[in-house]
């Protein structure tokens, strides 16, 4: 049984904000910069004070103070604003001050114990959305990935608290009354997905929460369908595929959200023209990687070809632009062990597009000048030409598929030999590697071995030779007297196949569970066996 590979997960860029940044001045004086001077001067009279417990309580103090004189002013004078406008501001100024503590994420703790974590996190439905933009800006600062990159107790320790008063749910109700077209407010939504997704990192888990106990799901998924380019929208796509990456339960709760049908209208939008930018085409990978996402349970493939997504995903190879690599990586996607879409894919003329990218005739673009992503192609078309040889056992359709194998002298077979000593050689040398590193006393268990050697280009080499099973159990004489004489051409025999094979079978997983498990390695003894 195949199972394609995990799709990437971009790591998060920092916003930039240096097109906004005012010009540098010349510097004038004979080359001294008198606001730097300034800067030193005042710096002196205002010595930084030390991080510590004790600067800690006085900052928590001199914040609560402003927080219930707003709040005491607020229930006092409720429709006169001018009377606790000033109140605003010092509190305003308190969590600026706050922002300091970022400097020493060992004293999070403390934060958390006086009671000031549960107080910021209130803000966050401060009436005031200023104050509550603060109140996000300050949670962005002190969950930062690189502040509390080596500090992972007190990390914890502030992200438990944070959760336990109900941030998460805070930060997106916030979002809602958020405007992306105020700068301000845009920036208070890029910092929201951002402390969303500091979170996420600390504490895994928050993942699921999120999209149980919010409505997230629904923003992003309206974020994303907004047709104009822009950095929130680029980072909601992030963000979704951090969702859905590792959660059955998520992919399964935006499928039943229409989702899959979000998605593709999203990347409907790339079929015939390419990102303009960098960004926009990290965003456009980022939907692929959701898609893909969202492709791992049984019901959203349903949903997907009833979608015509296979279609789009044909359209957009036919169209050779820079999303022709990410199309194939969806239809393998949706073809692992599901029947429907490799008949679907049969039907619309697929094997006219994906035999000749198999044969290498991949468009020339500026992404597969890379050695690596034209192998990422070839591993991807691989595992798709399997996945249709399992799905497709009988009828015209299978007649169809296999002759693709003996039309112009048996060239695919050739290809696929080609390929199969590649992945092979590259095995053995990795073999030989962990050999020697177990000569040199760094001895490793089997698993780990096998890990590497996956890594190395095992998986791909096991679907050529899944690839060969089917077309030997064919019976098809032609073909069977090709790859004969193909593996005698190499010195092989068909001992070297089942070796593969064997290996393969041997290491079967049950994560479908054992009846999965037990016909997919009688599968494979099929084809040992015939061999």
């Amino acid at each position: 049984m195949n199972y394609p590979m995990d799709p990437p997960i971009q790591n998060k860029r920092k916003r930039d904000d240096s097109s906004d940044s005012p010009p540098q001045a010349s510097v004038a004086n004979g080359g001294v910069d008198l606001s730097l001077l300034e800067a030193l001067e005042k710096a002196q009279h205002n010595p930084v004070e030390t991080l510590d417990l004790k600067t800690v309580k006085k900052l928590a103090l001199s914040f609560e103070r402003r927080l219930n004189a707003n709040t005491a002013a607020r229930l006092k004078y409720p429709d006169q604003p001018d009377k606790f406008a000033d109140s605003e501001v010092e509190l305003h100024d308190e969590l600026e001050k706050l922002k300091i503590l970022a400097g020493a994420p060992e004293l999070y703790p403390d934060l958390v114990s006086l009671g000031t974590v549960n107080s910021i996190t209130g803000l966050l439905n401060h009436d005031n959305s200023d104050i509550a933009i603060d109140a996000v800006t300050l949670l962005q600062d002190l969950t930062d990935a690189d502040v509390i990159e080596d500090n992972d107790e007190p990390a914890q320790v502030l992200v438990d608290a944070l959760i336990e008063n109900n941030a998460v749910e805070l930060l997106v109700q916030n979002l809602a009354r958020l405007n992306d077209s105020d700068p301000e407010e845009s920036a208070a939504i890029y910092n929201t997905l951002s402390t969303i997704e500091n979170l996420i990192e600390v504490k895994p888990s928050v993942s699921e929460l999120v999209c149980e106990k919010t409505k997230l799901l629904k923003w992003l998924q309206a974020r994303i369908k907004v047709r104009e380019f822009d950095s929130n929208k680029q980072y909601a796509s992030e963000i979704l595929a951090i969702l859905l990456q590792n959660s059955t339960a998520n992919q399964k709760r935006f499928g039943q959200m229409n989702g899959v049908d979000t998605l593709l209208q999203a990347v409907a939008m790339y079929k015939s023209r390419d990102p303009k930018t960098g960004d926009e085409e990290e965003m456009v990978e980022n939907f692929f990687d959701c898609l893909c996402c969202l492709l791992m349970p049984l019901e959203n493939k349903e949903k997907f070809v009833k979608a015509e997504g296979v279609e789009l995903m044909i359209i957009i190879m036919n169209q050779k632009k820079s999303c022709y690599g990410s199309a194939i990586r969806a239809l393998d996607f949706a073809m692992t062990n599901y029947p429907p879409a490799c008949e679907r894919f049969v039907d619309v003329m697929g094997l006219k597009t994906a035999f000749p990218a198999f044969m290498g005739k991949i468009p020339l673009n500026k992404k597969n000048k890379k050695k690596r992503y034209k192998e990422e192609l070839e591993e991807r078309l691989i595992s798709l030409i399997a996945s249709l040889l399992g799905g497709i056992l009988r009828g015209s359709r299978r007649e169809r598929l296999l002759s693709k194998f003996v039309e112009n002298e048996c060239e695919k077979i050739d290809r696929l030999m080609e390929l199969y000593m590649r992945y092979s050689n590259r095995v053995k040398a990795e073999t030989e590697r962990l050999n020697q590193l177990d000569l040199d006393d760094l001895e490793m268990d089997e698993e780990e071995k096998y890990n590497h050697k996956l890594d190395s280009g095992l998986y791909t080499l096991q679907l050529i030779a899944v690839i060969l099973g089917h077309l030997w159990t064919s019976e098809h004489p032609r073909m069977r007297s090709r790859i004969e004489l193909l593996l005698k051409q190499q010195k092989l025999t068909k001992k070297d196949v089942k070796d593969i094979l064997q290996e393969y079978q041997d290491n079967i997983g049950d994560l479908e569970g054992p009846d999965e498990k037990e016909r997919a390695q009688a599968k494979i003894q099929k084809f040992i066996s015939a061999f």
